[in-house]
């Protein structure tokens, strides 16, 4: 028996038999690295699957079906896209009399004419109903009338008569 393992052992096979360990060494050395590296940048415990990927091809398994479909970055992007979306939708809003939709900019609502926001005195810009102090011309809100009853009775005051 040992003869004939010596002669189906040739140099020829032994170094093919050597060829194809140090390929499969090299093979499960690389998926541990790509295990860690892909575990890391998907956000998960890359330590945790690095070790789980020591135990040959079983760990690799496991991870790849139990590993999360996004990658880090991705999942970050889709959350900024969504601030995004629900930030422009914010400009847009409904009456709260009818519910009709109504723009950030409509003083009322051309549905039921309900007074959505207030306009200022001096510059006539749309104001939101909490604000105390127009932030286009620095005007208290609903100060602008009296300031220009003011004046006209200073006007008047001052002219000879």
């Amino acid at each position: 028996m040992g003869e004939l393992l010596s002669q189906l052992w040739t140099p020829e096979i032994q170094a093919a038999f050597t060829a194809i360990v140090v390929m499969l060494v090299v093979l499960y050395v690389l998926s541990i690295v790509w295990v860690i590296r892909d575990a890391y940048l998907r956000g998960t415990f890359w330590y945790v699957w690095g070790i789980l990927a020591l135990v040959p091809l079983i760990g690799v398994i496991a991870y790849c079906l139990l590993r999360p479909p996004l990658l880090q970055i991705d999942r970050d992007e889709q959350e900024l896209e969504v601030a995004l979306k629900q930030r422009e939708l914010m400009k847009y809003g409904e009456c709260a009399s009818c519910g009709y939709p109504v723009e950030s900019d409509y003083v009322i609502c051309p549905n039921c004419h309900q007074r959505l926001k207030n306009l200022c005195g001096a510059c006539h810009h749309a104001l939101d109903p909490a604000w105390t102090v127009c932030p286009f011309c620095a005007t208290p809100v609903g100060a602008a009338p009296r300031q220009r009853r003011a004046a006209a009775q200073h006007t008047r005051t001052q002219m000879p008569q």
